[in-house]
Formats: structure tokens, sequence, C-alpha cells
């Protein structure tokens, strides 16, 4: 980095990163872990399954708010010597760093099909749910408030945690037009005007 700039990623690409990942695998590992009867049997699994699937999207969507609303309201303006970190990096740098948990995850959700069928993909699904959810409401927040947050790079590296995790201390934030996200992570429909 030049002059003290710092490469910052974006906080709802972050979150939003690992939503497709789970829900897919979830969906599949739910589909393929419907086909054994399990010890439960499929009625069971699959009614298992929907209450948590309900609770995980509830619990990942609210988790943590209060602590990315206290970091929203002392974001810093970015410098004019930071970098900020392209979408596709962003999501590609998480994906990374995750890989083996989803696999893991996507694994386990497989094999506990043959205790209670379905009910562990479902959960993996509605997590990755709860993540849309939590992007969507960042998305709100950001437009609301007319910022893009941003946080430090460094912060997200290795199992550092989440954009809200203990080391991230404060966040920084731009106006609308910066980067090649819309508000809550999505991909902009138009280019920004810079």
């Amino acid at each position: 980095m030049t002059r003290g700039g710092q490469g910052l990623a974006r906080v709802a690409v972050v979150v939003r990163a690992g939503a497709a990942p789970l829900w897919w695998l979830g969906v599949v590992a739910a589909g393929v872990g419907s086909l054994p009867p399990g010890l439960t049997g499929r009625r069971i699994g699959v009614l298992a399954g929907a209450a948590l699937f309900v609770l995980a999207t509830a619990a990942v969507a609210y988790g943590r708010r209060k602590r990315y609303v206290t970091l929203a309201a002392c974001a810093a303006r970015a410098g004019k010597h930071d970098i900020l970190q392209d979408r596709a990096v962003t999501s590609r740098n998480w994906r990374r760093h995750h890989r083996w948990w989803l696999v893991l995850a996507f694994l386990a959700a497989l094999g506990s099909a043959f205790a209670v069928p379905a009910a562990a993909g479902l959960l993996l699904a509605g997590c990755g749910a709860g993540l849309w959810l939590k992007a969507a409401w960042l998305g709100r927040r950001e437009r609301a408030d007319e910022v893009l947050l941003w946080v430090r790079v460094d912060w997200l590296r290795g199992g550092a945690g989440g954009p809200a995790g203990k080391r991230v201390k404060a966040y920084r934030s731009t106006g609308v037009a910066a980067g090649d996200a819309a508000p809550g992570g999505a991909r902009r429909k138009t280019p920004a005007l810079v």
C-alpha cells in the first residue's frame, strides 16, 4: 500500500460471500439426504429440517446486528490512498479461506442423513438464507445513511472471523458510487459514475 493506504473490502460483500455456497450445498445435501429413510423416517427428518431452516435463518440474519450498528456508527471516511477491493476478489478470498469448512459441513450434512434425513442440509441452506437477509439489511442501512461500509482486508485474513469479528476495530466509509458493488453487496446493474 502506498503512503499508508489500506486495502478495504466491502462489509456487505463479505457477509454475502458465504450465502450462495451455503445455500446450494444445503439444498443439494437436503435433496440427497432425503433419499435414505434414516432412523427417524423422512417425514420427521424433513419437518425437523424445516424447523432448523427457520431457526438458522433467523439466528444468522439477526446475529451480531448490534456490533454491526456500533461499527457503522463510528466509521471513519476512507482515505484517498486506501485501495477498494473488487467484489469478485472479496468473494473469491472468502470462499478460498472457508472452502474446507464448507466441504466438511457438506459431508457432515450428507452423513447425518442416515440418522435424520434432510435436516442438516436444510440447516446449511438456512444459514445461507440468513446471510442473504443480513446483506440485504446492511444494504438498507447503507442506502439510508448514503454510505458504503468497508473493512480492512488484513483484519479478515486467516481465521480472523467475519467483518464484525474481534479483530475488526472500526469500519471505513465511502460514498455510494465507490467500488463495483451496490449497497448490500450485490453486483451493480449499471457502472458507477466516478
